[in-house]
Order: C-alpha cells, then structure tokens, then sequence
C-alpha cells in the first residue's frame, strides 16, 4: 500500500486544475468557464469546472495523477474508505472526467455516464490498489482499481488524448 501525503496529492490537483483551466480559456470554442470545486452544489456531484462553449455547456471532473508511466489509470471506487465515501467514477455527475497526467502533461477526455458504464461492468477485470493519506494525526485509504489506459481507450466510445505540449500550451508556475 502506497502512502501520499495530503500536500503532495493537494499540489497534483492544484497542478491539474491550473494546467486544464488555461487549456480550456485558451480554446477557440470557450465561451466561458467557471471553477466550482468549492461549490457546495457541484461537490456533491463531484464537479470542478463549468465550461460553456458555443455550442453547448459540460461539467467537468479533473483527476490529476503522477503515475504515468505504469500504463494505468486509478479509477476510485472508495475515495475515503473510513468514511464510506465512493470513488468519483462511481457517481459523478460530469461530462467528462478529465484524466490529466501532470508529467508528461498528457489529457485523457474521458466521456461520462459511458466510462461510468464500462468501468462498473469491468470493475472485476481489474486489479485493486489502496493509498493512504495522512491527515494529521489520523489518515484516510483510498481504494480503487488500477485500469490499463489501453483498454479504456479501445474500450470506451468517444475517449479523446490530448498532449498539452504538443498544443504548444505553456503554463506559468505560481
């Protein structure tokens, strides 16, 4: 079981949020976006962004993540098991889940309620994983399925890649 620090996972999301947020005021088709993660109403759907293009609006959920290079997304099936709290892709109400790998700065669009679907058809094919995070003096585990990229990919109508540095997309550190 791995254990992250609750700093170390903020800063991912943080990371995440601010890389995704600038890719998408920089789209063509944005008309307007709205970070709601503090948002009472959109948390319990587990909603971070509103993004109104000209065509329509999404919800959207980010998941920042380091771990590119196994292959695999962690798709959580517990968010904090202590607290029987379930994972995002169990119950969000986004769009998309916006699947970001910080480095190397690779976007997965991952289309919802299908990858929902999918995942909770496939759940058993997947290998199950536990983190914990300390909070304190206490800590919450989170539980979850480690699920190839590939397969999701191949799998899963309408997933779109994106690399954010191919896009020419530079974002300032702050």
């Amino acid at each position: 079981m791995r254990s992250i620090p609750m700093r170390e996972a903020s800063e991912v999301a943080k990371v995440a949020s601010r890389e995704i947020e600038s890719w998408l005021r920089r789209r063509e088709e944005t008309v307007s976006l709205q970070n709601v993660e503090k948002d009472p109403t959109y948390q319990k759907g587990d909603i971070d962004l509103i993004w109104t293009t000209r065509n329509r609006t999404f919800r959207i959920e980010i998941k920042g993540d380091r771990w590119h290079r196994t292959g695999n997304f962690f798709f959580e099936t517990a968010s904090n098991k202590e607290r029987a709290t379930p994972g995002c892709l169990l119950y969000t109400k986004a769009d998309y889940v916006f699947y970001y790998f910080v480095t190397p700065r690779i976007l997965y669009c991952l289309p919802m309620p299908a990858t929902m679907k999918w995942f909770s058809a496939n759940l058993t094919r997947f290998k199950q994983r536990c983190t914990t995070t300390p909070v304190g003096k206490h800590y919450y585990t989170t539980v979850g399925r480690l699920v190839p990229i590939s397969a999701v990919v191949k799998e899963v109508g309408g997933v779109r890649k994106v690399n954010l540095v191919q896009q020419g997309h530079a974002v300032k550190q702050s």
